[in-house]
């Protein structure tokens, strides 16, 4: 008899295949990414529009990123940038970037001698908990990061981070029920997290799922 699917294995991701997002600068995108970076362009889609009648012609084109992950671009043909896709240099759009990983502290360094070099502005360089980063902006301004971690990640980090979602949401949760709308100050999640650890209330350990 076939399996049923309580009995079945659960599906796991097996990392990130690739990334994408729009760009309307299509030379200046190669070339960052190709020659500044040194990503090998390994694919290029040319397409006609697909869907709706008016969308317009595309080219979809992929760099290698390591470990057999890529990251791709579209640029649709003859289209102006519409102004919701216009990349803003603020938290709510720089939030949306690619992190890419430096072996050493020594290679890391040499990666901002290699952008300077080339007049590609450092915004930071900062050591925030876990990791040490470079950030600076692509020709499309979105944010991108060179990350060098600074130790591994232990079952203490995931607890904890447990910990801090399930008061983030119970908190949230518990506001929008009593009118207060969403969660406006962290200060909130750390109270509500120190009241459950205070209470015993610790979440039970998450382990993989296995194959």
């Amino acid at each position: 008899m076939p399996e049923t699917p309580s009995q079945q294995s659960a599906p796991q991701l097996h990392g990130v295949h690739h990334s994408a997002r729009p760009t309307w600068k299509l030379k200046e995108t190669v070339e960052f990414y190709r020659d500044i970076l040194g990503l090998p362009l390994v694919h290029a889609i040319s397409a006609r529009g697909w869907g709706p009648a008016d969308h317009p012609d595309f080219l979809h084109f992929f760099f290698d990123s390591g470990n057999g992950s890529t990251i791709a671009f579209f640029y649709y043909l003859g289209d102006e940038q519409p102004d919701h896709l216009v990349h803003r240099p603020r938290y709510d759009s720089d939030a949306i970037h690619t992190a890419w990983l430096a072996g050493s502290r020594e290679e890391l360094m040499r990666w901002r001698q290699r952008l300077e070099e080339r007049q590609i502005p450092i915004l930071f360089q900062i050591e925030h908990e876990v990791i040490e980063s470079l950030y600076f902006r692509d020709p499309n301004g979105y944010f991108v990061e060179i990350t060098l971690p600074l130790r591994e990640l232990k079952p203490l980090d995931a607890s904890d981070a447990q910990l801090t979602m399930q008061a983030a949401i119970e908190e949230e949760t518990r506001g929008l029920a009593a009118g207060e709308g969403k969660l406006r100050k962290i200060e909130s999640v750390w109270r509500a997290k120190g009241e459950m650890i205070a209470n015993g209330a610790l979440p039970a350990p998450r382990r993989a799922v296995p194959v």
